[in-house]
């Protein structure tokens, strides 16, 4: 597997922006400012949105990040190949903290406890679903975001049934040895993006993509979030951003399957 060849340019300073972004468009450019200033660290976006975010992240203002979960190729901007990773590095990166996860989520709730398992009682669930898989690892051990395209009441709720992803009032609870790496940088949905920038490390309203309302985000989330009186709206795309969007990284459109207009 290698990497794509990128441009570095930071499009980021780009004064020029182009209308008629959409939904979808938004959710990629909130996904891909998960990845600012993180330097060389192993990217891992799981989804459709997150992936084409992180490309677009690599392209413009975090040329360094590695785009691979697996062994790999590495290959510079100018198409020369600069070494190899072997699977044992990449485990060691991930290991390491040097790796930015964006994860989904079947459940998450006010502190970003995050359920992938099982909906119901555990011991006898209405659904089971992934597995804990490496969720507890990814919190414990790297910054880990996630992203979610339906916001509703059914993935935003007052208490997980199952932690999968610890939380930061669960990391608090175990002790230095797991808050010592945890982070949470953002939440991204179809409506919005939420972070936990408050005293307690809650869940707040952080920007709503164009056309969202407080009201909408409100009501479709199961616990009460801290909101400001002037909620931002996310970052508008420049113009070269949407361009590498539309005509070299997804020029299928495949983007506004995850998230509609």
């Amino acid at each position: 597997m290698t990497t794509e060849n990128t441009t570095t340019a930071d499009t980021g300073t780009d004064a020029r922006t182009a209308p008629a972004a959409t939904r979808a468009e938004y959710c990629v450019i909130a996904c891909a400012d998960a990845w600012r200033d993180n330097g060389e660290v192993l990217a891992s976006p799981m989804g459709l949105i997150p992936s084409i975010g992180a490309r677009l992240a690599r392209h413009t203002f975090s040329p360094d990040l590695l785009l691979t979960d697996g062994e790999a190729l590495i290959i510079g901007v100018d198409g020369t190949p600069e070494g190899w990773l072997p699977y044992r590095r990449h485990l060691t990166m991930v290991t390491g903290g040097r790796r930015h996860v964006m994860m989904g989520a079947s459940q998450i709730d006010r502190f970003g406890n995050q359920n992938i398992s099982c909906i119901g009682d555990w011991e006898q669930p209405a659904r089971q679903l992934l597995g804990v898989r490496g969720a507890p690892v990814n919190t414990l051990n790297n910054p880990v975001s996630y992203w979610i395209p339906r916001h509703s009441t059914r993935v935003f709720v007052e208490r997980v049934d199952m932690i999968c992803g610890v939380g930061y009032d669960s990391a608090a609870a175990a002790g230095p040895s797991a808050t010592r790496y945890h982070r949470i940088p953002r939440v991204v949905t179809d409506l919005g993006v939420l972070d936990f920038a408050t005293p307690d490390r809650s869940m707040r309203l952080a920007s709503l993509h164009p056309g969202v309302t407080v009201d909408q985000v409100r009501e479709a989330t199961g616990f009460a979030l801290t909101i400001a009186d002037d909620v931002p709206c996310t970052r508008e795309p420049t113009a070269a951003e949407l361009d590498l969007i539309r005509e070299v990284i997804d020029p299928r459109g495949t983007r506004n399957r995850e998230v509609g207009a």
